[in-house]
């Protein structure tokens, strides 16, 4: 998506300054990858305007190959982030009838998932309409046939649809999965409220739809998995927050990157706490997003790099 983001607290409205870039969980993911060595492709569709010139732009800029028609009879949808006050914002989507909500299952280079490590998907993507979830879907189960793993975060956004509709979609697709991320709302949203609330007892439960590995994201809590039947937790690096907006992405980004290179499950874990903490770094969903080479900087180094 295009994102047009006030940049000093206040009613948007009244915003004397808007930055304006790209922002979405599929891209920040795909970036967060790309960034940390791991060739990515995000597929999507865009509309023929400037937006959607700006999104295909900066997204390939990261060196992430984008799939992504355009449609000219739809546009390219739009997030504004308004700064509400000095520590909260307010998110607006405006994706309804956008060219993402039009995609369908020939978008998506049938080829290209074939050859894949890993398909991630997203949770808000059925949520755009009905021909977004029906592609959606179909692409899942056309990965799972070839042999691929699929990666689900959850990513609920209440914006977009209802808590019923939507834990029903997640519920009928955690058995065709193998990687599922979640916070802890989204997870109990999905298990339901008679489900026991902490931690441990969400990711049993969440594994017993099927995934192999199930990671509750817990922000400065860090995080909570159950891989391959067995418990793990870890920390989260302590710091000052300036934006945390984008940092489940990267959390997953850096899971996944790890996967991807064969890493053991302690090893994904303490890299997602990593990426993830960086995120929350700088302004922007994915502008503080690490390279590799920067992993170790949050390790009590020197404030000054020569």
């Amino acid at each position: 998506m295009a994102l047009f983001r006030s940049e000093h607290p206040g009613p948007f409205a009244h915003a004397g300054n808007v930055a304006v870039g790209i922002g979405g969980a599929e891209s920040n993911v795909a970036i967060g990858l790309q960034r940390l060595g791991t060739s990515a492709v995000w597929c999507s569709r865009l509309g023929s305007d400037a937006p959607g010139e700006l999104v295909r732009r900066e997204i390939r800029a990261e060196g992430v190959h984008v799939v992504a028609p355009e449609d000219c009879t739809a546009p390219t949808g739009v997030m504004v982030k308004e700064l509400r006050t000095p520590s909260m914002q307010r998110v607006t989507y405006y994706r309804a009838h956008s060219a993402a909500s039009r995609i369908t299952p020939d978008d998506v280079d049938s080829d290209i998932v074939s050859g894949a490590a890993l398909l991630h998907v997203t949770g808000i993507t059925p949520a755009l309409s009905a021909q977004a979830s029906e592609t959606w879907r179909q692409v899942i189960a056309r990965t799972r046939d070839s042999g691929v793993r699929v990666s689900f975060d959850v990513n609920y956004r209440s914006a977009l649809w209802s808590s019923d509709v939507a834990a029903q979609v997640y519920r009928d697709i955690l058995p065709f999965v193998d990687v599922v991320f979640a916070g802890e709302d989204e997870a109990a949203l999905v298990l339901g409220p008679a489900h026991a609330d902490d931690p441990e007892s969400l990711a049993r439960g969440l594994a017993e739809f099927g995934p192999s590995q199930v990671v509750i994201k817990r922000g400065a809590d860090g995080a909570h998995a159950i891989i391959d039947g067995e418990t793990y937790r870890q920390d989260a690096i302590s710091i000052d927050p300036v934006d945390t907006v984008g940092a489940g992405d990267a959390f997953v980004a850096g899971y996944l990157a790890e996967l991807i290179d064969g890493h053991d499950a302690a090893q994904r874990l303490r890299t997602a706490v990593r990426t993830g903490a960086f995120a929350c770094l700088a302004r922007g969903d994915w502008e503080g997003l690490p390279r590799r080479s920067e992993l170790d900087l949050l390790e009590g180094c020197e404030p000054v790099i020569r």
